[in-house]
């Protein structure tokens, strides 16, 4: 009949499905794209001071403040990141052996996202009494099994990279050590495997100073 349109073919038809699915890939109901996953995720460094508590260890001149695990060898090993501004004058509590001097101390600075600066004078850790930080999980379990936080904890070496130092699962959650967070790792957690399964926790704390 004149006037009216011709049903569209097979062919035709699946081809603007295609065309209407692949406009709405990359964007949530609404409209608003995807949040980021946490392998596309790079914090932006601090702004101010921060401060940690680890080992500083300088082997051969070079300086490194390691916040993560260390080996139990004499001297100790380490991979940390580089540390700046630092100076063992007035130092206590420091130990050497051959080359290597270390220490463990609490120590406030400049973080630029691959470099510690040094600001401050260090404080021994065995003199230092931080402030216990909140339970951001409100002591209330979180959703992932064994095997979910099993296989996201396998990941995450590759997903995050050198500021990766470690995790642990505890009672449905998966605590994920890292240098320094933003709020943009928890932020894509949250948005990748859920409210109730990451708490990303940021070695390096803001001062406030």
């Amino acid at each position: 009949m004149r006037g009216l349109r011709r049903p569209l073919g097979i062919a035709a038809t699946a081809a603007f499905v295609m065309l209407v699915a692949a406009s709405c890939a990359g964007s949530t109901p609404g409209g608003a794209p995807d949040s980021p996953s946490l392998g596309s995720v790079t914090p932006v460094p601090p702004e101010g001071e921060v401060a940690a508590t680890g080992t500083v260890l300088d082997a051969a001149g070079e300086t490194q403040l390691c916040l993560g695990a260390v080996a139990e060898s004499y001297p100790p090993q380490c991979s940390g990141i580089p540390l700046e501004g630092w100076t063992w004058d007035g130092v206590d509590g420091a130990e050497s052996s051959g080359d290597v001097t270390w220490g463990a101390y609490a120590v406030r600075g400049i973080y630029d996202g691959d470099t510690f600066t040094s600001t401050q004078p260090p404080i021994m850790l065995a003199l230092y009494d931080p402030i216990r930080p909140e339970d951001p999980t409100g002591g209330e379990p979180g959703a992932g099994d064994d095997a979910t936080l099993a296989s996201i904890q396998e990941d995450l070496p590759e997903l995050l990279g050198d500021p990766y130092l470690g995790s642990s699962p505890q009672n449905g959650w998966l605590w994920v050590d890292v240098v320094w967070d933003d709020g943009s790792w928890q932020e894509a957690a949250d948005a990748e495997y859920g409210e109730k399964t990451i708490v990303i926790r940021s070695a390096l704390t803001e001062t406030g100073g």
